[in-house]
């Protein structure tokens, strides 16, 4: 299956970039190079493009896709240690950074992956096949608590104790191994009259399960922070989300990248150590237009907020 991934938002993330024609910029999700291959087009051979991904089926389509430009660097791993990476390219500062956040249109098509509640595959969910977290484990390990609250937190599934309930009763019978299995158990968890014919009844389910596996909310504040320390002056980062957790840890760290002083109005000086790194040019995040929501449903609930370093 090919590596096919609408890019969204793609206009407003390249002029939200501002891109120099000889600066360095970071892809920190690669993906198919949906983004990435508008991003080089606007660059000199004197510029640079890192591309990251922590999935290998996406960075061989990338390297593919890009094939017939040179100035591109290719790095499988994980955006979140984006210092280290640059260090170890010996890079110190770059002059933007694209994050587009969540699971790719490829990942969710491809059957075999385990991200999707159709069909009948072994549960997966790993964005990076080289990590032994899976979802297999998650599913059949993790405490009743523990999923209860990784279903409510993550996929603001209202019957989430249910489901947590009914999934450690049927893995003590035998263990959860496919997808369809676990379809079977969260439908019956959930009463038919809330079961909502616009969306499938495992869509919440799958998807805190997906973030849990890939630890997509915990580390992203502290990612954010460093991506910016990691901008030139008057560099940008631009942030693509798709959940409100997601959303929030982004625009928190904006907030205090931005260094607003929170100490009391009486203090004579500042005591919380607030420091300015740049501006946040996004104070309400931009959607996507009715025409791509319209084209692509996934693109729905996509948010861009877009930070400038000084």
């Amino acid at each position: 299956m090919d590596f096919v991934h609408k890019s969204v938002l793609l206009n407003e993330c390249i002029e939200g970039l501002n891109i120099k024609k000889d600066g360095i910029y970071v892809d920190g999700t690669l993906g198919g190079a949906g983004h990435s291959s508008q991003i080089i087009k606007r660059l000199s051979k004197n510029g640079k493009l890192i591309g990251i991904d922590k999935d290998t089926d996406a960075l061989k389509a990338a390297k593919e896709k890009l094939k017939d430009y040179q100035n591109v660097l290719y790095y499988h791993g994980n955006h979140d240690n984006i210092k280290e990476i640059l260090d170890e390219l010996d890079i110190e500062k770059v002059d933007g950074i694209l994050l587009d956040l969540g699971v790719s249109s490829y990942q969710l098509d491809e059957r075999n992956r385990g991200f999707s509640y159709l069909g009948e595959n072994v549960l997966d969910m790993r964005m990076d096949k080289t990590q032994k977290l899976d979802a297999k484990f998650v599913v059949n390990n993790y405490k009743e608590e523990e999923l209860a609250k990784i279903i409510y937190e993550y996929g603001e599934e209202k019957f989430s104790r249910q489901i947590a309930k009914n999934i450690c009763i049927e893995r003590q019978k035998e263990e959860i191994i496919t997808t369809k299995k676990l379809v079977e158990i969260i439908e019956k968890s959930i009463p038919s009259k809330f079961k909502n014919k616009d969306s499938h009844p495992a869509k919440r389910t799958f998807q805190a399960i997906r973030i849990e596996v890939n630890n997509e909310i915990k580390p992203l504040y502290q990612t954010v922070i460093d991506s910016i320390d990691c901008l030139k002056p008057g560099g940008r980062i631009c942030i693509i989300t798709f959940h409100s957790l997601e959303d929030r840890a982004v625009k928190n760290a904006y907030t205090d990248a931005e260094g607003k002083c929170i100490c009391p109005p009486g203090l004579p000086y500042c005591a919380c150590g607030a420091i300015k790194k740049g501006k946040n040019l996004t104070k309400k995040p931009i959607l996507p237009t009715e025409e791509e929501m319209n084209k692509n449903s996934r693109s729905k609930s996509a948010k861009l907020r877009i930070f400038e370093k000084i």
